[in-house]
């Protein structure tokens, strides 16, 4: 008998290792939505429809974070906050005040005012611009995410549930949401396939949550995969194979038994200074954006945490949070650390990112380039009381533990200074009331994230605590070019010799001013990467956990006279093909 054509596809990488098994079909029931109109004594009727919608759903969801316990405590603390901000906005969000002013005012029937909203606010979410692609598509899936919920509930239709798969089966599906995620068990499925959904998704995090091999994104393959087909499914590289070939099965089977052993390898780093063959030391530090991110830095081996992004707070609020909430929120972090550095960024926010409870401090009219506006540290100088509430938080969570603050979008010595003074005046305030601080004020640091403050990077280190190079942004204001746009993508590139020469410079002011300095971009986790930035005179790095055995491995093969050259190489390159030569990609 003739063996069936092997088939090859393509996806987006999400959960690491490879899986074999068959495929197992997961359709969801179709979801049907009616638009009408109700008279205006049905307003109080429609609305207790709605209501009772609401209490199902946070129902389901309360039960969803029950089931939680089951899962690896790596998982639930990952999965556990992302369900608490679903069960947020099931309360008094914007979403659902805008949903039952469309029933009140409008006189839409429930399942038409739930949609209407959702449409109006998941695209105003995406037609924010900037540089945070990512973001706002994960915050405009969340307002989806919640009204599917609802919708299901308004119109008692099932939910998608996994009991008929079989355990070592390849679950592929048109898509998965959040809601989906969560009812998979670890143990149920070899491997996750879908034919749309990204990277950067809640889903996304839901799925790398449960350790097993998932690609998203991978177009076709659901018209090919009849229920029972074999497959192999590469969680590493987004490769996915139908039909394989006895050879392909013996390449993926290697590749399993290569990958158990490197697990092993990278699992004895932990312990392991990050130190070249030469005895030059490094310090790895790994990003945090979410708290639940922060079981995985303490497996890493990361020391510390390098980037705290404080936009988590601020988000799926009506309100800001006051001085308290965000005291208790830093310190349970600082406290987690255990003695390890805390580095906070201060909020790091301007018109082209969407947090409710900031609204009111957007510019009026509208700036017509958020990028290049009021945003990071400038929209924090234009409100003092955002800026010294945040200020005051950190210096009382400091005595938990030791804290930087780290300043966002800085371009003059001018907003150093006027942080510091304002961190001056809220010190002071909080020793006459008796608050209890560390015994000495935080190191004050900035972000080099734009031209001016890399061209004038010996004066602002005569000024700063230390350096944190953020080379995501550097890189779109020194090519000018956004790296969500297509038309912009070939431009866009870290490795081009313009933007490496602006970390060079940044790196020797800071080596002559006796300062530190980081780089918290997404190079710092390119462990092909990793001799390039130590040759340019970085010597700490800071990226999500996940990356730091694969860079103290690769740190400890490294000879530091080597990492020298190959800088001076890189340097004196024309263009980015050139580096990524150099450093053999």
């Amino acid at each position: 008998m003739q063996h069936p054509l092997e088939t090859r596809f393509h996806g987006q990488a999400v959960g690491t290792g490879i899986a074999i098994g068959p495929v197992y079909e997961a359709t969801e029931p179709e979801l049907a939505v009616t638009h009408s109109r109700i008279a205006v004594a049905d307003v109080p009727a429609e609305t207790a429809r709605l209501e009772e919608a609401l209490a199902r759903s946070r129902h389901q969801l309360g039960k969803l974070k029950a089931r939680l316990s089951g899962l690896p405590e790596h998982s639930q603390a990952e999965l556990e906050p992302l369900i608490d901000a679903y069960l947020h906005m099931l309360g008094h969000s914007r979403l659902i005040s805008g949903i039952k002013r469309r029933i009140k005012e409008g006189l839409a029937n429930a399942e038409a005012a739930v949609s209407d909203e959702t449409d109006a606010q998941a695209g105003a979410i995406l037609a924010l611009t900037g540089s945070d692609h990512a973001g706002r598509q994960r915050r405009a899936e969340e307002v989806r995410e919640i009204a599917r919920r609802i919708l299901r509930n308004l119109a008692h239709q099932p939910f998608r549930n996994f009991r008929d798969l079989a355990p070592g089966s390849i679950l592929v599906a048109q898509e998965l949401h959040p809601s989906d995620a969560a009812l998979i068990r670890p143990n149920q499925v070899a491997g996750i396939i879908t034919a749309e959904g990204g990277a950067d998704s809640h889903t996304a995090v839901m799925l790398r949550a449960l350790g097993v091999p998932t690609v998203l994104g991978a177009p076709g393959v659901l018209e090919a995969a009849a229920p029972g087909t074999p497959a192999i499914i590469d969680g590493d590289t987004g490769e996915i194979i139908l039909n394989p070939s006895p050879a392909s099965l013996e390449a993926a089977r290697s590749k399993i038994a290569e990958t158990t052993r490197t697990r092993r390898q990278l699992a004895r780093l932990q312990h392991l200074p990050a130190e070249t063959r030469d005895h030059v030391t490094i310090e790895l530090q790994a990003n945090l954006e979410l708290p639940f991110e922060l079981p995985l830095i303490a497996q890493s081996g990361a020391h510390g945490i390098g980037l705290l992004r404080s936009e988590f707070m601020f988000m799926n609020r009506e309100r800001l949070p006051d001085e308290d909430t965000q005291t208790r929120l830093y310190t349970e972090i600082i406290a987690a650390m255990e003695g390890e550095p805390v580095t906070i960024r201060l909020l790091d926010w301007g018109s082209d990112k969407d947090i409710e409870a900031l609204n009111t401090y957007l510019p009026q009219p509208p700036e017509p380039n958020p990028a290049l506006g009021r945003r990071g540290i400038r929209l924090l100088l234009h409100h003092p009381a955002l800026l010294e509430t945040q200020l005051a938080a950190i210096l009382r969570a400091g005595a938990a533990g030791p804290v930087r603050i780290m300043l966002p979008m800085v371009s003059l010595c001018a907003e150093l200074r006027e942080v510091r003074a304002a961190l001056d005046r809220v010190w002071h305030r909080l020793k006459r009331r008796g608050i209890a601080m560390a015994a000495q004020k935080p190191p004050l640091g900035i972000m080099i994230e734009t031209p001016a403050a890399a061209l004038s990077a010996p004066q602002l280190a005569a000024e700063a605590a230390f350096f944190s190079i953020g080379t995501n942004d550097l890189t779109m204001y020194a090519l000018a070019s956004d790296r969500c746009l297509p038309a912009a993508g070939k431009l866009y590139d870290p490795l081009e010799p313009a933007v490496l020469r602006l970390l060079h410079m940044t790196a020797q002011a800071a080596r002559d001013a006796h300062i530190p300095v980081s780089l918290c971009g997404e190079l710092a986790a390119r462990e092909k990467i990793t001799p390039l930035l130590l040759g340019l005179g970085v010597r700490q790095l800071s990226m999500h956990g996940a990356a730091v055995p694969r860079v103290k491995k690769a740190i400890r093969a490294l000879n530091f006279a080597e990492c020298t050259a190959i800088a001076a190489a890189a340097l004196a390159a024309p263009d980015a093909a050139a580096v990524r030569a150099i450093l053999g990609m």
